[in-house]
This record gives structure tokens, C-alpha cells and sequence, in this order.
């Protein structure tokens, strides 16, 4: 199950997020949890909470088999970032980094999820690890969900830019979507279904087919924040434990990924095996033994 919860970010911009909370660890009549499980009304005062950030174009959604399993521990949030899902999207932005971790920032704060667990997702797990190094004080631990540190160049922007254009938008229905990004994308070297449902849950139906609930234009400005530019130096300020993560047929490589472990103060590595970029969503049982013993160890309850 899950609740909104509308947040004001930065600037103003509102923010939805999303509460989730496992029905299946509720307390039994006599006020009994299962073992292992830890209710929210029994949780301990500053345990902290879980902040769930999606990567460019996703939603908090996509974090839900994620969410079910950290919630049997944990408050979990997953926050629809500015300009994507259920947010606010202005027009004139900003679609900045500093936006974005000022976003999940506020949100930490006015929802006091402090000592917080971050946990992210490609731009997503940029923006995470860009708070923790900003706000030591709120961030207890980190996992980093395929991102690299370097920059990704001006060429991967030209590249996505086209990409965009290419998009056969509207589609009429989500079959179409699925098969569209799952089979028929130039740009894929093999059928990946999984990726067809990841995109499929950003679309919503309008008058005259299936759109995205973003504007591609927004996405783009959003990519060319980051793009351009590496980010060690704001990883070896994270003093928190923190997990490196990467799918073997990722966009991020083992040589740095273990580099990335190797600058992070308390870095762990972790790698999922037949599984993309969105590990978390096509491979959600070996994301979880990726995961759940790091955050076991960094977050105790």
C-alpha cells in the first residue's frame, strides 16, 4: 500500500511522494510482529527512514517491489522528482542538480526521515550521493544504483537528443509502448521486455494515445545539468556507508564502479548479474541479495 504525500521542494516546486507500508508485517491481534519484521508503530524513535530516488524519465513507482521489502523494516518514501511523474513540472525549471538535491533534501527534512537511508537510481543515486555530501548530518547510509561519476560527454547528449525524436509519439496503446522500447528501439542490441514495462508506467493515455507524464525537452535540459562534468570530488566527501551497485550489462563498469568504491570513505561493491541499467526493476529478487545485507549491516533497527 501505498499514500501520497505532497512535499514543497525547492523554490516552491511540489513534490509527490509516496509512503509505502507492508500490510503483510502488520501486528497481529495481540500486537505481534513476524520475525525480522519491524511495524511502524513499534519502530524506534530516530531509526530514520528510506529515501527512494528514480532515475531521469522514471517515477517513484518503479520502486515498489523495492519498497515492499524495505517496509517490513523501515518507513519508506519514494519521492516522484521535479518534472517527472506525478510532480510538479515548471516550465522554466530549474532542472539543475542542485535543484534536485535541494528537493530531496526538503523532503528528508519536512517529512523527518533523518537519519536517512538514500537509495538511487541512476541520476537518482547522483542526487543522493550529492545530499550526502552536503548534509553528512541527515544521510546514514547510501547504496548507488548504476551511475557513473565521470562525465558522460557531449556525444551521449547529442545521441539522446536524437533518441528523443525518435520516439513514435503518441502511441495508441501500451502494447505498442512495450513492444515499441522492449523490441523495436534502434538503439537496442537484443529484445529486453523489462524495459518495455519500465516505460510503460511512465505513460499516460491522453486524447489521442499514450504519452509520457514528462516533456522529453525537460529531461534533456535535466541530462545536460550533469552531464558534462565528473563527480569524484563530491563522492569522497560521503562519510557514510555506502554500496556501489551495477548490473553486468549495465552502463556502469566494473573498473569503475570499484574505483567509485575505492574514493567513497566506506565504500562496498555489489554487482547483479543478468540485469541492465534497471537492475532494481528487471531483476528485483537479485537486486534485494545485492542490497538487503549491506543495508541490514549500515541500518540497524
Amino acid at each position: 500500500m501505498a499514500r501520497r504525500i505532497d512535499v514543497s521542494g525547492s523554490g516552491g516546486v511540489r513534490l509527490a511522494a509516496w509512503e509505502f507500508a507492508d500490510r503483510t508485517h502488520a501486528v497481529d491481534a495481540l500486537g505481534r510482529a513476524p520475525l525480522g519484521a519491524v511495524p511502524t508503530a513499534v519502530r524506534e524513535p530516530g531509526a530514520g527512514g528510506v529515501l527512494l530516488l528514480h532515475g531521469l524519465m522514471g517515477r517513484a513507482a518503479h520502486w515498489a517491489e523495492t519498497a515492499r521489502w524495505l517496509s517490513a523494516r523501515h518507513r519508506v518514501v519514494a519521492l516522484d522528482q521535479r518534472g517527472h511523474g506525478r510532480s510538479e513540472k515548471p516550465v522554466g525549471g530549474p532542472y539543475v542538480l542542485d535543484a534536485y538535491v535541494s528537493d530531496a533534501e526538503a523532503v528528508v527534512e519536512r517529512l523527518g526521515l533523518a537519519p536517512v537511508t538514500l537509495i538511487g537510481h541512476a541520476m537518482g543515486a547522483l542526487t543522493a550521493w550529492r545530499l550526502a555530501a552536503r548534509r553528512p548530518d541527515l544521510v546514514r547510509a547510501l547504496v548507488i544504483c548504476d551511475m557513473r561519476a565521470s562525465a558522460l560527454g557531449a556525444a551521449t547528449q547529442r545521441r539522446w537528443g536524437e533518441w528523443f525524436k525518435s520516439w513514435p509519439v503518441p502511441f495508441a496503446t501500451l502494447a505498442d509502448v512495450r513492444r515499441w522500447f522492449g523490441q523495436e528501439d534502434p538503439t537496442l542490441d537484443r529484445p529486453v521486455p523489462a524495459r518495455g514495462d519500465f516505460y510503460a508506467e511512465v505513460m499516460a493515455e491522453r486524447a489521442d494515445g499514450w504519452r509520457p507524464l514528462f516533456f522529453r525537452r525537460q529531461m534533456l535540459t535535466a541530462r545536460e545539468a550533469y552531464a558534462h562534468d565528473a563527480h569524484w570530488e563530491e563522492l569522497a566527501l560521503v562519510e557514510c556507508p555506502a554500496l556501489v551497485v551495477r548490473g553486468l550489462d549495465g552502463e556502469l563498469g566494473r573498473a569503475e564502479a570499484q574505483e567509485m568504491v575505492r574514493v567513497l570513505p566506506q565504500g562496498r561493491y555489489a554487482e547483479v548479474a543478468d540485469a541492465g541499467h534497471f537492475l532494481h526493476y528487471d531483476q528485483p529478487a537479485a537486486w534485494r541479495r545485492a542490497a538487503e545485507p549491506f543495508l541490514r549491516a549500515a541500518v540497524p533497527v
